[in-house]
């Protein structure tokens, strides 16, 4: 028994690098394959170096020409790609199968790790980036379990690129075989020994029978919560999507909320805006996303992440067939320049009144050494314009919209000069009835059981928050809050 001394705090002890890989060595029943194409050669190496490998790796698998990538793996329209990953993962592990005999095959836990990366260009204009997984048994001919994962890398310099790789791919390899059951560690994990301004994941997927109660959502989430990335994306079957690939020479329509619960003016708000923008010239479906984007902040409302709350809000998202974005950008100027880094092409906000009001609100931008000014010119930089939602004066009953919006005296020049730029175009059509609603007073009503809740909201979602309970709704009376 370890020697305990009064005053000892609990810590966890992070393996070196070295002693991770030789844990897996010394496995006398884990074996498997390393295929690695492109700038990424070097995880193997990791685990040659620490002394083990004969009966670990079968083969190393490195192909760095494109055609002889192509001759091993076919054809993709991008060789670093999660299509190529999987082919790769996909493919290994049916060489390894066929390879090895049945008895062996009865005592072997196989797995094939592989990663497809491009590092920073000679003109250090494009950092790289890269795709890395592992396919792996956990007992004898049992069923595989994969983790696959996206790289962005924000070192200088191919040398420190291609070791990050390696540490990461060595953290990656250990934690599906030893942390497989903690997936939120294992994502902090995956960091150990590297510093996290070197790599961001901006997307990881767990899939198979070992993670069949594992929701990727939420891992998502821990990716943005930890300060992995700063912006991840879901589709509406729930998936995790690569953001780069989705947002890429896009159209893009972000309407920016808590979604607690949708109401019926979320909706109505997204299918104006959604009727001006494909009125506009070259905008069309199959070159547009529109994307509903939740804020850490918002999420964080009652000072904590509630995540029964944050999966209450997706389900509802994902049943109305809707691209959701989880971000950690507070202020809109970096909403936008995070659209910008992967399109040129049309960029349109949809909001309320009260959040254009926010964004002129001077607090936002101290931290900014041009102020207001440095983040006006990023947000409405090129191809951005708002489109506003009118609110109602509770008090006075006057709609206030464009026309008449009060911001602070101190930017009302600034404001009216986007607005006289077409920079701020009001939705007109919107429904009148909806003005009265809001998302705080909804969800008390759900939560003590008031009638009327459901006339707020569109039908799909009244029927999924009464059937699966959401928000703290209960079917009984008796049990709801009073």
């Amino acid at each position: 028994m370890p020697v305990s001394l009064l005053g000892d705090q609990p810590f966890e002890n992070t393996p070196s690098l070295e002693a991770k890989a030789l844990r897996i060595n010394l496995n006398d029943n884990i074996y498997g394959t390393f295929a690695e194409i492109g700038a990424g050669q070097e995880v193997a190496r990791h685990f040659f170096r620490c002394g083990g490998a004969s009966g670990t790796i079968a083969k190393t698998m490195s192909a760095y020409d494109k055609n002889f990538s192509d001759a091993i793996y076919g054809k993709e329209k991008s060789y670093v790609s999660e299509e190529r990953l999987n082919r790769m993962l996909d493919l290994e592990i049916e060489h390894l199968e066929a390879r090895i005999s049945s008895e062996k095959r009865s005592k072997n836990i196989f797995f094939t790790y592989a990663n497809t990366v491009t590092t920073i260009d000679f003109a250090k204009k494009f950092k790289g980036h890269g795709w890395m997984g592992i396919k792996f048994q956990t007992e004898p001919e049992g069923p595989y379990s994969m983790i696959s994962t996206h790289l962005r890398f924000h070192e200088n310099d191919a040398r420190s690129q291609q070791e990050s790789v390696g540490v990461m791919g060595v953290n990656l390899i250990y934690g599906a075989f030893y942390q497989h059951d903690r997936p939120r560690k294992m994502l902090r994990y995956l960091f150990d020994h590297i510093d996290k301004t070197a790599i961001e994941i901006d997307t990881i997927n767990f899939t198979g029978p070992l993670f069949k109660k594992v929701d990727n959502r939420l891992l998502s989430l821990e990716l943005v919560k930890n300060g992995m990335t700063e912006a991840v994306m879901f589709g509406p079957d729930g998936n995790n999507l690569l953001p780069a690939r989705v947002l890429y020479k896009k159209n893009i329509l972000a309407i920016r909320g808590s979604f607690r619960p949708v109401t019926n003016v979320n909706m109505d708000m997204f299918e104006k805006s959604s009727s001006l923008f494909y009125k506009e010239d070259g905008v069309a479906p199959e070159n547009t996303l529109e994307v509903f984007e939740i804020t850490l902040s918002n999420l964080m409302s009652t000072g904590i992440i509630d995540e029964q709350d944050f999966m209450d809000r997706a389900k509802l998202l994902c049943a109305l067939g809707l691209t959701v974005m989880i971000s950690d950008f507070k202020e809109y100027y970096r909403l936008v320049e995070y659209f910008s880094n992967y399109t040129t092409k049309k960029i349109r906000l949809s909001m309320g009144v009260s959040n254009l009001v926010e964004i002129f609100n001077e607090k936002y931008y101290r931290k900014l050494s041009g102020g207001i000014l440095e983040a006006f010119g990023k947000l409405f930089f090129k191809n951005l314009i708002v489109y506003l939602y009118p609110m109602i004066d509770r008090e006075t009953g006057e709609i206030i919209d464009s026309t008449n919006v009060r911001v602070a005296s101190q930017v009302k020049e600034l404001y009216k000069f986007f607005a006289y730029n077409d920079k701020v175009i009001d939705i007109t059509d919107y429904n009148k009835e909806y003005l009265q609603i809001y998302s705080k007073e909804v969800l008390e009503m759900i939560n003590h059981g008031k009638q009327g809740w459901e006339k707020m909201l569109p039908e799909k979602i009244v029927k999924l928050i009464s059937s699966e309970n959401l928000f703290g709704y209960q079917t009984d009376p008796k049990k709801r809050l009073d």
